[in-house]
């Protein structure tokens, strides 16, 4: 399930970057290591799922700093913090920041894996939920507004003769924006056309 998938690891220590990506690539799993934040930053592609095992002390910017960049960014790949210098402030601080985890090195094998795998599942449903919302925008953007209008009205429940009594049209013209409004959104059914706009929350609308 993780053939896809990327690892990216982070950490000055080549040392520690050959042995987590020895370990990890033996499970099947693909792996890129980046001596420091900045050259992680510098590749990064966020549209390809995975998660970055990111150590706090390095050259340059922390582990914690580059925390706060991908928040920036908008990066919602996962982040498990890996450090030697573990202390209760800093644990905290990176999990406020955002990590998915925190582990002090040497670093537990099996626990450590089985955060990734956590960690991917996340990763894979927050990119299908990004996908699925993209295409509902997209949809939505194809809409008149006078269509919108009349999703607005919808999502409140409304029948076409009270739509119509609301909009000063005539029950007809409702029918034919409904129409027009249900195969842009490419809806089968109300149900169909609800879920959507909630989904892209559609009070926004």
């Amino acid at each position: 399930m993780n053939e896809d998938a990327v690892i990216h690891i982070v950490d000055d220590d080549r040392a520690v970057r050959d042995g987590l990506g020895f370990m990890l690539s033996s499970l099947g799993l693909t792996i890129n290591t980046h001596g420091s934040a900045i050259e992680f930053l510098d590749k990064l592609d966020d549209a390809v799922v995975g998660c970055i095992l990111a150590d706090v002390r390095m050259p340059g910017m922390t582990g914690l700093e580059l925390l706060d960049e991908l928040k920036r960014r908008g990066c919602a790949l996962p982040v498990i913090i890996i450090t030697a210098h573990a202390d209760v402030p800093m644990a905290v601080r990176a999990i406020q920041s955002g990590a998915l985890d925190f582990f002090e090195k040497p670093v537990n094998g099996m626990a450590l894996v089985e955060r990734i795998n956590e960690a991917l599942k996340a990763a894979r449903a927050s990119a299908g939920d990004a996908q699925k919302k993209a295409i509902i925008a997209e949809r939505i953007a194809s809409l008149t507004a006078r269509e919108i209008d009349v999703a607005r009205a919808v999502m409140d429940g409304k029948q076409n003769k009270q739509i119509a009594a609301d909009l000063g049209i005539s029950p007809k013209t409702v029918e034919i924006h409904r129409h027009n409004l249900m195969g842009k959104m490419e809806a089968t059914t109300t149900a169909d056309l609800v879920r959507q706009l909630v989904t892209a929350d559609w009070h926004q609308l």
